[in-house]
């Protein structure tokens, strides 16, 4: 337990140090606020931690897979891109990423295929809901992928994002978030920003 804690403790420290742990009033990508919010971009900007970060998950991923050889790591577009590529390069697999296309729906695009049965992990930077995560495992799995696991460097669930599959993370939070409508950051007047990968 306190190995986790120290990994915990390591990544949030990385973060600070990158000026990527922000605070503020943030619109999430899941439609909640929150007056924190971590910008995984600006700590794979330095190769270094993105190249760390994936070893770190690979090693958890191969615990699960109990000695398996992992095949393919996908990962939704864009926030997955560099920390899947990564944990695909730690592993010795392939990396395939889902994108959403013109009407919005996450999909398997770019000629990118799976084997029935291919074993698989899916890979995320950051979760709140789990929701890119979760469209991109039904995507692998609809395509034949026997996914086995799925990750991120930071849960901001607490945990309690569920996506019916084992999950890893190197660093769980327990963030503060509210509806819109409930939101007392908003009932004060503080300007919201969008930070993550979508338009807002």
């Amino acid at each position: 337990m306190s190995q986790v804690n120290d990994t915990n403790s390591k990544v949030i420290e990385i973060f600070e140090q990158t000026g990527a742990y922000l605070h503020g009033h943030f619109r999430l990508t899941s439609g909640l606020h929150s007056p924190e919010y971590c910008q995984c971009a600006r700590v794979l900007q330095y190769p270094k931690f993105a190249e760390g970060f994936g070893k770190l998950l690979a090693e958890k991923f191969s615990e699960i897979a109990g000695g398996k050889q992992i095949a393919v790591v996908a990962a939704p577009a864009i926030g997955g891109l560099i920390i899947g590529h990564e944990v695909a390069r730690a592993l010795g697999a392939r990396f395939i990423f889902t994108e959403r296309d013109a009407s919005a729906k996450m999909t398997l695009r770019r000629g990118f295929q799976v084997e029935p049965g291919e074993l698989a992990v899916v890979v995320e930077d950051v979760i709140t809901t789990g929701g890119s995560l979760r469209e991109a495992y039904e995507i692998m799995r609809a395509a034949g992928a026997n996914v086995v696991a799925a990750g991120s460097i930071i849960d901001r669930s607490g945990g309690r994002a569920d996506l019916g599959l084992k999950r890893v993370a190197l660093a769980t939070l327990q963030v503060t978030t509210y509806a819109p409508e409930l939101c007392p950051l908003c009932r004060v007047g503080q300007p919201i920003v969008k930070p993550g990968s979508r338009p807002s």
